[in-house]
């Protein structure tokens, strides 16, 4: 296969909310059986389909790194973070939808990949709010997954939904919610697969395509960071 275009997409959230059975998923299209705890960064790769279907129709590498660590680590642990944090071309924050705290924690998440400089404070999220004002010059295409569906009962499933809606108005972003274990939720057709594509062709044109946008170098060497990665797939 000649060589691809590539963009690069960061996938946080906390600990324990299935970013990577998201990621194997997406990638893969197939249930992670064994998830484990991520150390420093996992990379996979997807394959899409810019544009399908239309004279523009062009394939592309999505490379999704699913970064590990708590929103609340020591700064130590957050400037190890920072070094998978350059180059990004898009982002997916990702909660679980039985966890409040871990779709508060999105806010965090975000500010600490955006603006590796600043230093978080309760600003972004006290009692339950946050300052918009930190998202309004916010450029990056973002798209928010909410995982654990399946653990919700089928009667709370409209509260929790509708605590979680605003997400998607604050980050001005799409929002998916899903079960990783379920392989239909992303099935092709679906809504949710719809989404996935719009948010990976928007990602791509901001990278390649607009102008105005930053022209950021290629995907930086893995030698970089050594054996931080666990992998990196090109199947």
């Amino acid at each position: 296969m000649a060589s691809l275009d590539r963009v690069k997409v960061l996938v946080l959230g906390d600990s324990g909310v299935g970013k990577s059975s998201l990621v194997h998923l997406l990638c893969q299209n197939q249930v992670l059986g064994n998830p484990s705890w991520t150390v420093g960064c996992s990379v996979d790769v997807r394959v899409h389909d810019y544009k399908e279907g239309t004279p523009e129709e062009k394939t592309y590498y999505i490379e999704l790194w699913d970064v590990g660590g708590s929103v609340g680590s020591a700064s130590s642990v957050k400037s190890t973070r920072a070094v998978f944090y350059n180059s990004v071309n898009g982002i997916i924050l990702v909660h679980d939808l039985t966890n409040k705290k871990s779709s508060q924690n999105l806010y965090r998440w975000s500010m600490e990949a955006l603006n590796r400089d600043l230093v978080l404070t309760g600003v972004l999220v006290t009692n339950g709010d946050y300052d918009r004002e930190q998202f309004a010059d916010n450029q990056m295409p973002l798209l928010i997954i909410g995982t654990k569906l399946d653990q919700i009962h089928e009667t709370k499933r409209h509260e929790v939904l509708t605590r979680t809606a605003f997400l998607a108005e604050d980050f001005n972003a799409e929002e998916i919610n899903l079960d990783c274990t379920n392989p239909r939720y992303l099935a092709a057709g679906s809504s949710n697969a719809v989404k996935i594509s719009r948010f990976f062709d928007k990602v791509i044109e901001k990278r390649y395509f607009l102008r105005e946008g930053n022209q950021i170098p290629g995907f930086p060497d893995r030698k970089r960071f050594g054996g931080t990665l666990k992998s990196l797939h090109y199947d």
